[in-house]
């Protein structure tokens, strides 16, 4: 079984873009917080990349904005490709499956027009995590908790 579950903010504004085949491409990078501090009581992130296809891509790239709230469904894809100093480079990837808002459309804007001071990673860097100082969506409310006891 190949299933992921991710709750963040998107660390940029979506930019849509289409193959020659003029299919819809969307990568963008999620930020997703630890439900834990570190030794020194500071709260990381990592930094998750996705790609989303088709239709769902128009979708996110109409209706989000760098600093909003997505939950995200997918599957691990991974990848290989030749960088331009012909060094072979492997990627890590959540191919989206499904996607939900998450905020309203008030809160959408409103922490789309928030200044997010953080460096973010490009997603076509494909870093498998980067950490950070500080949390860089604590003004946006509490910690994100997903708990899987429902299962049970």
């Amino acid at each position: 079984m190949n299933k992921v579950i991710l709750l963040g903010r998107l660390t940029a504004k979506p930019e849509l873009r289409y193959t020659s085949s003029n299919t819809a491409l969307l990568r963008f990078t999620v930020a997703v917080n630890r439900n834990f501090t570190s030794a020194d009581g500071k709260r990381e992130a990592d930094f998750i990349n996705v790609v989303a296809w088709r239709k769902q891509a128009e979708t996110i790239a109409k209706y989000f904005d760098k600093g909003n709230l997505i939950a995200i469904e997918g599957r691990l894809q991974t990848g290989s490709y030749d960088d331009k100093d012909g060094n072979k480079r492997y990627t890590t990837d959540v191919a989206l499956d499904n996607f939900e808002f998450v905020e309203s459309k008030s809160s959408r804007e409103k922490s789309a027009g928030a200044d997010v001071n953080y460096d973010e990673p490009s997603p076509y860097d494909y870093q498998d995590s980067v950490n950070v100082e500080n949390d860089p969506f604590a003004e946006y409310g509490d910690s994100v908790s997903i708990d899987d006891n429902f299962l049970d």
